[in-house]
């Protein structure tokens, strides 16, 4: 091409990238690598291919791992985990700055080893993979170094297990390991089947930083290996990847006390508004879908267009794809390499080729006769419920439909199982800021896409997965509470033959909806004293009960629309009602559990309600310092619907102790009171039925945890469930919560002082809310 060709048709030229530096690295590694562990590389073993999809040429032989080396890196991750955390967050800082420069240092041979063994353009490795990756490590450097002064209570869980995807390997390792490091943790790594080979290289450089043995061990192999991490004695499970490997990854964890953050699929909307800049939205638009072929788990892949515009924006989208070049993603000029595998390949084909409704446009850009390629695709003119509008193609396909009203618009957002990422397009600041808060998604970006950075959490919500990574609300899945928690003594309810306390038969109701309700099944159970005297009886509620319950507390879903002022206000009032009868509420307590510890509780509970009123409008979110010219603000939004079971051995405290901080931060509860002693809780009811809560924010069962453990769990419409009842239903909670992946805090059988500071505060405050990103840019 001459130059005034290229005046006259302005097209790019080629532009290719030298891959010699990385084909060398590794030839001078054999082309054949074992795991990383302890320190060293082991010698290789039997293994597989890790091939270039764009070309299918082989790069280097992986070793597969046995169990054998699995647990040899967890032993070597242990031994050396006390040692890494009593370094200090100094200590650590250092080697997580070297670690930083390190990867600045051989930039390029990352990016284009990154390259070669992804498929993905070298622009995007070099200009936003490789970066972003040492921002994570120095961010995180900085972290280590305050850890100690801003989170003097958090310690190291342990040793961290971390499983990560092949969309983008570099990357994901940065997210996993600089945060686990900067508490104290140390790491046992398995990067994905396909893209190992810059995970090898990193654990190359963190052998040049003198990292200490054992701090950073990396396995490779195929999904079993996987399984072997998951199953092993650590601490922790990190994973990203799909939802259905999540799935089964919260199946069999559960019950094991392992922390776990899962990082999943999504089917993020892209909402374009009728006054929208349309030519930016587009470009938008091609970096939410087409970067990285689309193999990206928050990729607006479903386009959501105003009517007015439809027309207008699909003519100027189908224009820029015709101008979108596929082809080497060694060449600087291309905009979309290879797909990872052919297996990836296939998977997309299918899903595409199955599908008949809609109209399908597919770029005439030129193809490589060989590779994983796959040509920029549009379909239009979709339903909500069709195959493609609802599951995850990970693939540089885009699907749309329209809607006409905001309203509208926010409906088809929502009609998704995942919550990970959204954007939305539109000059009004107005309408893009009450559309934000609407989405069900962990991050919202608004007139941009793709923006992160260390300094903001990434996650989502329903089943995108739980947690975040990055920020310092990503740190809380890295560290625990220090201290040693205590078994929980399992509390055994009295038994007696004495007559009523009362010769009025009251048998305590339940309270759902903000009125008493007889329990579906029609029976109850005698609540006796200490002294064998008969206090009354209290319902036995079933899974029917449960089920009434979630739809009263769906209802009342406004209340997570009121102000923080004005729950406080209702909190007060509630405290207030309480303490207008503490005497009698003393007295039960007495009666309930023998002793003379009831005033202490009830005065306990009266302040415990007074904290959270206090707090009810000042848990705030926090504007993140990102590298861009905007902010991203960090909100703390409720949680939605969340199920407590309340511990056993403080019935009045315990019960206020779950329901305060959850309805404070605008959630609904369903309360499963106290076993042995539920008419601490039925009379508490009474208080709420004067206290101006509206109707089915507060429901209050009772009856054995046991039966309402799992359908609380399973149901599909509550959003977290924790537990603190004597009967250790971790395993139990934590199996079934996977069917919708929601939320959970259980105690593992271990006691909790509810009567001191472990029994209140920002725990419970982090477990009522999620942190949902929203990006906004500003500027002409």
């Amino acid at each position: 091409m001459t130059v005034s060709q290229i005046f006259e048709t302005m097209d790019y030229g080629k532009a290719p990238e030298s891959a010699a530096e990385a084909l060398a690295w590794l030839v001078d590694q054999g082309s054949r690598f074992g795991h990383f562990i302890d320190g060293e590389f082991t010698k290789p073993g039997d293994g597989f291919d890790s091939r270039n999809p764009a070309t299918g040429e082989v790069l280097a032989t992986l070793t597969q791992a046995t169990q054998s080396d699995v647990d040899t890196a967890v032993k070597a991750a242990r031994k050396a985990q006390p040692k890494w955390e009593k370094l200090g967050g100094h200590g650590r800082a250092r080697y997580l700055y070297a670690l930083a420069r390190l990867l600045q240092k051989h930039s390029r041979l990352f990016a284009v080893l990154e390259v070669l063994d992804n498929g993905k353009p070298i622009r995007e490795a070099r200009d936003i993979d490789v970066p972003l990756a040492q921002r994570h490590f120095y961010y995180h450097a900085g972290m280590a170094q305050l850890m100690e002064s801003e989170l003097p209570d958090a310690q190291a869980l342990g040793v961290c297990g971390q499983i990560i995807p092949w969309n983008f390997p570099l990357l994901m390792l940065a997210w996993k390991i600089a945060p686990a490091l900067a508490m104290g943790n140390t790491v046992v790594l398995k990067p994905a089947e396909y893209t190992s080979l810059t995970a090898l290289l990193f654990a190359d450089i963190c052998r040049q930083a003198g990292l200490p043995k054992g701090v950073v061990n990396i396995v490779t192999g195929d999904g079993a290996v996987g399984e072997m991490i998951v199953s092993a004695e650590v601490d922790k499970i990190a994973f990203t990847g799909s939802t259905a490997v999540g799935r089964r990854i919260r199946e069999a964890t559960a019950g094991s006390g392992k922390a776990l953050t899962l990082e999943l699929g999504g089917k993020s909307p892209y909402i374009v508004f009728d006054d929208a800049d349309l030519d930016s939205a587009v470009e938008g638009l091609v970096d939410a879908i087409w970067f990285n072929q689309g193999q990206v788990c928050c990729a607006g892949s479903r386009l959501l267009v105003h009517e007015p515009v439809a027309e207008a924006f699909y003519a100027k989208l189908r224009n820029r794809m015709e101008k979108l070049r596929v082809g080497d993603p060694l060449d600087k000029s291309i905009d979309v390499g290879a797909l990872v595998d052919p297996v990836q390949l296939k998977s997309v084909s299918d899903l595409v080729s199955a599908n008949t409704a809609g109209e399908r446009f597919t770029a005439t850009a030129a193809m490589p006769e060989q590779g994983c390629f796959y040509p920029p695709t549009l379909i239009t003119g979709l339903n909500p419920a069709d195959t493609l509008m609802q599951e995850e193609i990970f693939g540089p396909v885009l699907v749309s439909t329209t809607f006409r009203t905001p309203l509208e618009a926010v409906s088809l957002a929502n009609n998704t199982r995942y919550g990970l990422a959204a954007t939305v397009w539109s000059e009004n600041i107005n309408l893009a800021l009450d559309i934000a808060p609407k989405l069900a998604a962990g991050i919202v970006w608004i007139n941009g896409t793709n923006m992160m950075d260390a300094a903001a959490g990434f996650g989502g919500v329903r089943e995108s997965g739980f947690g975040r990574e990055g920020g310092w609300e990503g740190l809380a899945g890295y560290t625990r509470p220090k201290g040693t928690a205590k078994p929980l003594k399992y509390i055994e309810p009295f038994s007696g033959e004495g007559a009523p306390s009362d010769p009025i038969d009251r048998t305590a109701k339940l309270y759902i909806g903000g009125k008493q309700s007889r329990p579906d099944s029609g029976y109850s159970a005698p609540v006796w004293g200490k002294s064998g005297a008969l206090l009354g009886h209290a319902s036995l509620a079933s899974r029917k009960d449960v089920r009434n319950a979630v739809e009263a507390a769906h209802a009342a879903k406004g209340w997570s629309g009121t102000t923080g002022h004005l729950r406080a206000q209702i909190l007060y009032y509630v405290a207030e009602n309480l303490a207008a009868r503490s005497d009698e509420f003393a007295n039960r307590l007495n009666d309930l559990q023998g002793g003379k510890s009831g005033a202490a509780e009830v005065e306990a509970a009266i302040r415990r309600l007074f904290t959270y009123a206090a707090w009810a409008d000042k848990y705030d979110g926090q504007i993140h310092g990102v590298p861009i010219r905007g902010v991203a603000l960090a909100m703390k939004e409720p949680v939605g619907v969340i199920g407590a079971l309340c511990p056993a051995e403080a019935p009045l405290l315990g019960l206020i102790s779950c329901m305060a901080p959850a309805i404070a931060m605008g959630n609904r509860v369903i309360l499963a009171a106290s076993e042995p002693f539920p008419l601490a809780a039925t009379d508490f009811a009474q208080i709420l039925e004067t206290s101006d809560i509206p109707a089915g924010v507060v429901n209050i069962l009772t009856g054995p945890h046991a039966d309402l453990a799992e359908p609380l769990a399973r149901h599909m419409d509550v959003d977290a469930v924790w537990s603190f009842g004597a009967a250790d239903l971790s395993a139990v909670i934590e199996k079934a919560a996977a069917s919708n992946l929601k939320r959970t805090w259980v105690n593992h059988g271990m006691a909790r002082n509810w009567s001191e500071a472990e029994g209140e505060g920002r725990a419970f405050l982090q477990a009522a809310t999620e942190v949902k990103n929203v990006w906004i840019p500003y500027g002409e």
